[in-house]
């Protein structure tokens, strides 16, 4: 990053991040600036790598995708190799929404987003073909009690 984040920049983060949809001069008048110094932070900020592009949300459900499972893995092989190899598979995968490294018990944690059942099941079937995985264990998501909350950029 090349420059500080500050507290206007953080309020054009907070607000594109609640309204991806406001226009430029919306976002302008909320914060105080002219539309050219909004457009020259916007740049910034893109440059920098803090914002990362805007997208539509999507509810599943209509779409027939009414079954989130977050899987956990375990493998023995923790070559950064491997698991570089192992993120590509993974991420031909498009019913595969996130994928983590993560620390204690399991070695990666995936949330998948699929039709029912036989989804999962197919799903299942590729992520764990080619690669020789010790432990894979799904848990099925009953309800969406939150999600896709904003970042606290304030803090």
């Amino acid at each position: 990053m090349t420059r500080k984040i500050d507290n206007i920049d953080r309020k054009i983060l907070d607000l594109l991040q609640r309204d991806g949809s406001l226009s430029q001069r919306a976002v302008a008048e909320k914060v105080g600036l002219s539309q050219n110094a909004l457009w020259r932070r916007l740049k910034g900020l893109e440059d920098d790598g803090v914002l990362l592009g805007t997208r539509t949300r999507i509810d599943p459900e209509p779409l027939g995708l009414d079954l989130t499972v977050f899987v956990m893995v375990r493998t023995r092989n923790h070559e950064m190799s491997w698991a570089e190899g192992f993120r590509k598979h993974v991420a031909r995968i498009p019913q595969v929404m996130e994928m983590h490294r993560i620390g204690g018990d399991w070695d990666y944690m995936l949330k998948i987003v699929t039709t029912g059942m036989s989804g999962y099941d197919a799903v299942y079937r590729r992520l764990t073909t080619g690669y020789e995985l010790d432990t894979v264990t799904g848990y099925f998501s009953m309800e969406t009690m939150l999600e896709d909350r904003p970042l606290d950029v304030f803090t």
